[in-house]
C-alpha cells in the first residue's frame, strides 16, 4: 500500500515473468507431469496456510453487520455473474469462446482478502466489516465458485452440469483449509513468526501454477490464438466490468443508507476479484491448456483493480472527517 502510483505491483511483474518463461521454455513430457504434481501439492499447502492464518477473532468482530455482508456477497456471486451473462451479446463478437469463458470465470470468483482490507484501512472505512466480508467471500467461494463454474461458465460452453469440480475443490482446497483452521491454535505462533516467509510461499505457489498452466497452453498454441489486439480488448472489457460494479457499489450503498465507512467497505470488497483464489481453482476446474486462456482476464483485471483502487483509496482518505 506504500506504492500509490500507476505502476505494476511486484506480483504482477513476477506473473509476467512466469508467462514469458512458459512461453519460451514450457515444461514437456516427464517434466510437465512432475511440475503438475508439484503445483497440486503447493496448492494444498497454500490453502492449509490460508486456514492457519485466518483469525477467527477478527472475523467475529465484524460478523454482526449482516446487511453489509449480504450485499457484498450478493455483488460478488450474483451481480458479477449476471453482468457477465448480460454482456454476452456484446462480448462474444469481440473475443474467442475461450476468452469469454475466462471472463465468466472472472465473474464467479470470490473477493480478495488482503488488498480489500488494506484499501479499506487506508480509505478509513469499516475495517472489521471488511475483514469479515472478504474472509467470508473466500471461504464461501470454495463452495460457490465451482458450482457457478458448472452452472454458468461450463454450461455456457454447452457442457452439462457436473458435481465433479465441486468434489475436486472440496478434496484439494477445502480439506487443507479446514485442517489449517483446526490446527491454528497449535501453530498460530509459528505462523505469525514466519508470516513473511509464508507470504513468499503463497506467491511461489501461484507462480508455479501460472507457469504450468501457461506452459500447457503454449504447447497447444495459445499465442497463435491470442494476439496483442485481443489482450487490449480483454483489458477494455475488464475496465468496463470494474466501472459498472464500482458505480453500482458506490451509489447503491448510498441509496440503501449505509454510512461512508460502510460504503468504502462495500466498494472495495464488492468490486474486487481474487487472483490468489482464481489461479489454483483454475488448475483444478479446467483441464489442460484451457486454464492458461481462462486466466488471462483475471490477471489483467487484477492489475487494473489495484491501480483504480489505489487512486480511489487516496480520495476517500483525503475526505474531511
Amino acid at each position: 500500500m506504500k506504492h500509490f502510483r500507476f505502476s505494476p505491483d511486484p506480483m504482477t511483474m513476477m506473473l509476467l515473468g512466469m508467462i514469458a518463461l512458459a512461453s519460451f521454455f514450457p515444461a514437456t513430457g516427464a517434466y510437465a507431469l512432475a511440475f503438475d504434481r508439484l503445483s497440486t501439492l503447493m496448492i494444498a499447502v497454500l490453502f492449509f496456510m490460508h486456514g492457519a492464518r485466518l483469525s477467527r477473532e477478527a472475523v467475529v468482530a465484524g460478523m454482526m453487520h449482516w446487511r453489509l455482508h449480504l450485499l457484498v456477497l450478493g455483488i460478488t456471486f450474483a451481480l458479477f455473474p449476471v453482468l457477465g451473462l448480460a454482456l454476452r451479446p456484446v462480448l462474444e463478437p469481440l473475443v474467442t469462446p475461450e476468452i469469454y469463458l475466462g471472463i465468466l470465470y472472472l465473474c464467479v470468483l470470490p473477493s480478495t482478502v488482503q488488498s480489500s482490507i488494506a484499501f479499506t484501512s487506508v480509505a478509513r472505512g469499516n475495517v472489521s466489516a471488511a475483514v469479515c466480508s472478504a474472509s467470508a467471500s473466500n471461504i464461501l467461494g470454495i463452495f460457490i465458485t465451482p458450482v457457478l463454474v458448472s452452472l454458468i461458465v461450463k454450461s455456457g460452453s454447452g457442457l452439462p452440469f457436473s458435481w465433479e469440480p465441486v468434489l475436486k475443490i472440496v478434496v484439494q482446497l477445502l480439506l487443507p483449509f479446514v485442517a489449517g483452521q483446526l490446527l491454528r491454535p497449535l501453530i498460530r505462533q509459528w505462523v505469525d513468526r514466519w508470516s513473511g516467509a509464508l507470504k513468499k510461499l503463497d506467491q511461489s505457489s501461484i507462480l508455479l501454477v501460472v507457469y504450468v498452466a501457461f506452459g500447457e497452453a503454449v504447447v497447444q498454441g495459445i499465442w497463435q490464438r491470442v494476439p496483442l489486439a485481443m489482450l487490449l480488448v480483454i483489458l477494455m472489457i475488464s475496465a468496463l466490468l470494474l466501472t459498472i460494479i464500482m458505480l453500482i457499489t458506490t451509489y447503491g450503498s448510498r441509496r440503501l443508507g449505509f454510512s461512508k465507512e460502510d460504503e468504502i467497505t462495500i466498494v472495495f470488497c464488492g468490486s474486487k476479484k481474487s487472483l490468489a483464489s482464481g489461479v489454483p481453482m483454475a488448475k483444478v476446474l479446467f483441464a489442460g491448456g484451457s486454464a492458461g486462456l481462462v486466466l488471462l482476464p483475471i490477471m489483467l483485471f487484477h492489475q487494473l483493480q489495484l491501480m483504480v483502487c489505489t487512486v480511489l483509496a487516496q480520495r476517500y482518505a483525503n475526505r474531511k472527517s
